[in-house]
């Protein structure tokens, strides 16, 4: 199927590994440009000689001065935004609220969801301008459920809900479409590692954990990067142009954000 978005420019955070690389990918399979920042040095530097076609910036998107840079790189390499993909985002603390370090706390917060308002502010004027502006946040199934002993991760992803959905409704006037992406469990390292952390503090085996962790979604298999990225370059599609303001649930089943 062609998604007809060729020449489609498109910024992606934290996209030199994992989801966000696999997004890039699909996007330049497609025939689109595609910018990413990373906050990972040797990932960039591995993007650079592996994916040549996908240019980058470091950048930590908790910081506004590093956001602006990126941008400001971004769209010279690009000449414009269609499509912007924030993606950026770690796991935090696992603990009781009570035992959480506040500064971790902070951390998550200020990369999980301040970093999605760092980019959507900038994002936002650029898109106006484009024919066919998209804004994907990715949230998480904690955004929709909120997972015990991961409070700052949950609070943060409920976060990106409400962000989402209020700049669907402020947007909406301009033409632009925002979705976030709401992955269940994630086949990968990082899922391993999260789960292992939680079954640690539980006190449960980790096959305990992973079954408990599966009871929150429909369809009871790992979701793989690259099913992810599948979704998020139809939604910037021409061919999902009327698709806004969802929660889109990458394990069985899509919400509206009501």
């Amino acid at each position: 199927m062609d998604m007809d978005i060729r020449d489609l420019r498109v910024m992606v955070t934290a996209g030199a590994g994992g989801i966000g690389l696999e997004i890039a990918r699909a996007f330049v399979r497609e025939g689109a440009r595609v910018h990413v920042c990373d906050v990972d040095e040797v990932a960039l530097a591995r993007l650079a000689t592996t994916d040549a076609a996908i240019t980058s910036t470091r950048c930590d998107v908790a910081s506004r001065e590093e956001v602006a840079r990126f941008f400001t790189e971004g769209l010279g390499k690009l000449g414009g935004l269609d499509c912007f993909v924030n993606n950026a985002g770690i796991a935090g603390p696992t603990g009781r609220i009570d035992e959480i370090d506040p500064a971790e706390w902070d951390r998550c917060i200020a990369i999980d969801l301040t970093g999605q308002f760092n980019c959507a502010r900038l994002a936002v004027p650029h898109l106006r301008e484009s024919a066919n502006p998209s804004l994907m946040n990715v949230s998480s199934l904690a955004g929709r459920l909120g997972f015990a002993m991961r409070t700052p991760y949950a609070s943060a992803k409920w976060g990106v809900v409400g962000l989402t959905r209020s700049l669907a409704l402020e947007l909406g006037p301009d033409n632009i479409r925002v979705n976030a992406l709401l992955p269940g469990i994630i086949a990968g390292e990082r899922q391993v590692r999260v789960l292992t952390a939680k079954a640690k503090a539980r006190g449960v085996a980790f096959e305990e954990m992973e079954r408990i962790a599966f009871s929150y979604t429909s369809l009871k298999e790992y979701v793989t990067p690259q099913q992810l990225a599948d979704l998020v370059v139809f939604v910037a599609s021409p061919r999902g142009r009327m698709i806004s303001g969802q929660a889109l649930s990458v394990d069985g089943d899509t919400n509206m954000l009501s």
